[in-house]
């Protein structure tokens, strides 16, 4: 049976984080039904697991409007139902608590986002007006004042996506491959000073897998745009350093696309006496590592995300409507629209 006192802390775990204005707390109604979600992924019957059966818009959690969830907010499932729910899922296989703990985390930050869309005030003139220097006369006045507004509205939302992805992305794919990432104040890799020791500078450590000694740098992509020779300095050294320290470095790329400065980095890793992952063997390596469990949570969550963006391609941008309406912004094309409701 599975430890009382993990199950709870499992509970607390997946229904919040975050503190004060900024904490994001999920209903018992929403949490049940993203247990009840990834029972059904796993292929598991939710009757011989002794978990009801809850009526969801359907099996694909991505198709699921956030608006179904809130209104799980009025159901009358008590928390004991939730933590035996837990418990069963648990007992059948232990790697269903990171995947449970994996899509709380996912689902609360896409929850604290809508909050964000929804309630981000649109920002006035004198935080922006010098700017009308640059364009003043080009266009109808009105036209560019209306031009601004939404770039930095659009500019400051874009800022907190990016803001929530890092808390996020990082994280997950650590945790599935069986590490976390590691702050530089608390790495066990140090920087090296030019004769090649080690100093008391740590590096940060995109995931730390200690039961392999595996210290990974996690990227989407690497092209020549991306990494100034600075950066990519930085870049060259981890393997090295990563080394030094007694690791052994692991480059993992999602992107398949090939450019110099990837061959270049790659290479260093192999030097290092490291291991280099792009594209679909990325994705195995994850998988394989991951296990039977958490290989299903990559493959519903990340993978099908990261790869089906990515495949759009868009030689030109199309054309979109943005409309700010006194309850909602609306934007749309011909063809499709996205409503965000505001506060």
């Amino acid at each position: 049976m599975a430890n009382t006192a993990f199950i709870k802390n499992l509970y607390a775990k997946c229904k919040m984080h975050g503190s004060g204005e900024a904490q994001i707390v999920i209903s018992n109604g929403e949490l049940a039904s993203l247990v009840y979600i990834a029972v059904l992924n796993l292929g598991w019957c939710h009757k011989s697991l002794n978990i009801n059966h809850i009526q969801i818009p359907g099996n694909d959690y991505y198709q699921i409007p956030l608006n179904w969830f809130y209104d799980q907010q009025n159901s009358d499932i008590k928390p004991d139902m939730i933590i035996s729910n837990l418990q069963s899922c648990i007992e059948k296989d232990n790697d269903f608590a990171l995947f449970i703990e994996n899509l709380s985390a996912l689902h609360r930050r896409r929850v604290k986002y809508r909050r964000i869309l929804s309630s981000q005030p649109l920002p006035n003139m004198d935080q922006i007006g010098p700017r009308v220097l640059l364009e003043y006369g080009e266009c109808d006045t009105t036209l560019l004042a209306n031009w601004m507004l939404w770039r930095k509205w659009i500019y400051d939302i874009d800022n907190r996506a990016a803001q929530e992805t890092g808390y996020l992305f990082e994280p997950l794919i650590a945790s599935c491959i069986g590490g976390e990432p590691v702050g530089a104040k608390n790495s066990p890799v140090k920087r090296l000073d030019t004769q090649g020791k080690p100093t008391n500078k740590g590096r940060q450590i995109d995931c730390l897998v200690p039961s392999n000694d595996r210290a990974y740098e996690l990227k989407l992509r690497v092209t020549i745009a991306a990494s100034g020779q600075g950066r990519f300095g930085e870049e060259l050294s981890f393997p090295v350093e990563s080394r030094a320290a007694g690791f052994t470095p692991v480059l993992l790329v999602l992107d398949p696309t090939p450019s110099d400065r990837l061959t270049e980095l790659s290479q260093k890793f192999l030097e290092c006496g490291g291991k280099f992952y792009q594209g679909e063997a990325a994705w195995k390596h994850m998988e394989n590592e991951a296990g039977d469990v958490i290989s299903v949570f990559i493959e519903k969550y990340i993978k099908p995300v990261i790869q089906g963006v990515e495949d759009i391609d868009l030689p030109l941008l199309k054309p979109i409507n943005l409309n700010w309406r006194e309850n909602n912004v609306e934007i749309s094309s011909d063809q499709h629209s996205y409503v965000i409701d505001r506060l």
